[in-house]
């Protein structure tokens, strides 16, 4: 239970984050000047500079927590079938409490413009960086769950800065990296109602607001819904989106899934076995997802044990299938079923868990489960440009004719050789790749 003193140094530690921005900093945030002294209070619409210092009374609090877990006993089975192994769970526990340093990603986060503005009623963090290149293309990019603005970090100088990487300065992004309502330092929403339509429609405000009058969107997990939304709305500044979890899935397809019927006949090869693949992410990979879906607030536990909060995250869906395995070969060091870790690390990991555990999320930001009433598989029914990217690794591989029926007007398709659910986290290289490919041919629009 977090004690009057710590909810007080957390309460403390928020405030501190907020300053205000000098008079005359450009909306677009192209400043980042921190002033001593706070300037007069900002209108609803302001853009404020945003500056993370965890107090260390949490963090101490947070390693405390975590050296007095009471431990169940071992698991029953030589597997993870029971869910992440005691072994596993307790040598993360030790690494964290012990060697892990959260000052490190608080340092790399500093270390890039961050800023908060209100919009529909609640405080929005985002991270913007702003390309070196002219005709730079403004994109937005969403995270999902458990993931957080951590998960974009190995991606922001590959896009802004694509001649560092390889790539001509044609292929540069200014970048826009927000934090959804009641993850990370975003607010959290005390009434019902942000569902992705509705973040969605808060993005397009936040871009305009930005001062882009031509930009374009991105998303995977959560993101990808939240995309496929804005494309949807398709506001005139949105020339096209991004997604790599694409909302392809006929109907007829979910149905048989639904109620075990066999698939029907004349699947080609590709159509098949992206059958099997979503009936096993479908029956046995979702546990998680139906639970915060119908009773968020009731997972009290993962808001007051760090250990419980890390297990819950490490093991959504199948630990050792997708989507969590490349994070669970993260976490002990080697290839878990197939499914490498790539670029992801232990620290990455740790990193996301523990901005989670400081910012005190892991129920607001479920909640976002609750909220959703559409499923998230079906067709996307997206008619402004879109550009898909299946990654091998992902919870099922979109297939081209699928994907040709959800997004009406296809730009780029391609099946990518590595990685998986978190892509961006994943392989940041490869990511960055097909994210610039995907928009290349809405260049001459800007």
């Amino acid at each position: 239970m977090t004690t009057p003193a710590i909810a007080e140094s957390l309460e403390q530690s928020r405030r501190r984050f907020l300053t205000t921005a000098a008079m005359g900093i450009a909306a677009a945030g192209a400043a980042s000047l921190f002033p001593v002294r706070p300037a007069p209070a900002a209108t609803n619409d302001a853009i404020r500079p945003f500056r993370i210092n965890i107090d260390e009374s949490v963090l101490a609090d947070m390693r405390a927590r975590i050296k007095a877990t009471r431990w169940p006993e071992k698991e029953t089975v030589a597997d993870d079938s029971q869910g992440v192994p005691l072994a596993t769970m307790q040598e993360l526990a030790r690494y964290w409490a012990t060697d892990y340093d959260w000052r490190k990603v608080e340092a790399r986060l500093n270390a890039l413009p961050q800023f908060i503005t209100e919009i529909d009623g609640v405080d929005i963090h985002f991270i913007h960086v702003r390309s070196k290149h002219e005709n730079a293309l403004p994109l937005i990019v969403t995270h999902g769950w458990p993931g957080s603005i951590i998960e974009q970090l190995k991606i922001i100088d590959p896009l802004s800065n694509p001649t560092a990487h390889g790539a001509p300065a044609s292929d540069a992004f200014h970048l826009v990296i927000p934090s959804m309502p009641g993850y990370g330092f975003s607010g959290k929403p005390t009434a019902t109602g942000w569902d992705p339509q509705r973040i969605a429609r808060a993005w397009v405000v936040l871009m305009k607001r930005l001062g882009y009058t031509k930009f374009v969107a991105q998303g995977g997990d959560w993101g990808s819904p939240v995309s496929n939304e804005m494309g949807k709305l398709a506001p005139p500044e949105l020339l096209g989106i991004h997604v790599n979890l694409p909302g392809t899935v006929p109907p007829e397809l979910l149905k048989a899934v639904q109620t075990g019927d066999p698939p029907p006949s004349g699947l080609a090869d590709d159509e098949r076995r992206a059958f099997d693949e979503f009936k096993v992410a479908f029956g046995k990979r979702r546990a998680y997802a139906a639970f915060m879906a119908t009773r968020p607030q009731t997972l009290y536990g993962i808001a007051d044990s760090p250990v419980g909060l890390a297990a819950w995250m490490i093991d959504h869906g199948d630990g050792w299938g997708q989507p969590a395995a490349p994070i669970t070969s993260a976490i002990v060091g080697r290839t878990v079923n197939g499914h490498p870790a790539g670029d992801l690390t232990r620290d990455d990991v740790l990193d996301d868990i523990t901005l989670y555990w400081v910012t005190n999320t892991a129920i607001s930001s479920a909640r976002l489960y609750w909220e959703n009433k559409a499923n998230l598989y079906l067709p996307a029914n997206v008619s402004i440009p879109a550009a898909v990217s299946v990654f091998p690794g992902e919870n099922y591989e979109a297939p081209r004719s699928w994907a040709e029926r959800a997004y009406h007007k296809l730009i780029y398709y391609n099946r990518v050789a590595a990685g998986g659910h978190y892509a961006a986290w994943e392989q940041p290289t490869l990511f960055a790749q097909e994210v610039r490919a995907g928009f290349r041919p809405l260049r001459k629009s800007i």
